[in-house]
């Protein structure tokens, strides 16, 4: 099985969501996120890359040439308010669905965050990527308990991640 890690954003060309009173920004937390994934996939046996690009169409373009059979993309969500907080994991296929499901439920039993569901998502990264493919949002960066969250359980989430991945491939 191969993987390809997605980072959402770039790291100086976009940063997604910035908290609006710290300054953290969502691809500083994918992307340490998605090395410490690639870590314990590694670690475990599972062949995978992290990639990350500014485009998305070259982020589809790298995990098909990559022939991953599985996509992930790890970002941070934000609303307007600042109030809303959890996880949420979007998928587009039947298959997408189970690795989102593994994904949401192991992020959930392994943190003290809300639990936002599987969603089917309209997603550029989702449907043009060949791989069974999901986007997960590990929590709100600008909400101040989510950004705690965030910054002091990152190594948490990845691990959640990972297993969740290993998991699939033996369901």
């Amino acid at each position: 099985m191969k993987v390809f890690i997605n980072p959402g954003h770039h790291v100086t060309l976009d940063s997604g969501a910035v908290n609006p009173v710290t300054g953290d920004r969502e691809v500083d937390i994918a992307i340490e996120c998605a090395e410490l994934v690639e870590r314990y996939l590694l670690a475990v046996g599972v062949e995978c890359t992290v990639g990350q690009y500014n485009e998305l169409y070259e982020i589809c373009d790298a995990s098909n040439a990559y022939e991953a059979d599985l996509f992930v993309s790890i970002h941070c969500n934000a609303c307007v308010s600042h109030q809303a907080r959890g996880t949420e994991t979007y998928y587009t296929s039947y298959n997408g669905q189970r690795l989102a499901n593994c994904i949401q439920s192991q992020i959930v039993r392994s943190l003290p965050t809300i639990d936002r569901g599987a969603k089917n998502g309209n997603l550029y990264v989702l449907k043009h990527t060949e791989a069974v493919a999901v986007l997960v949002e590990l929590a709100f960066i600008d909400n101040m308990e989510d950004l705690s969250l965030l910054k002091n359980s990152i190594d948490d989430f990845a691990r959640a991640i990972a297993r969740s991945v290993t998991d699939y491939q033996i369901s």
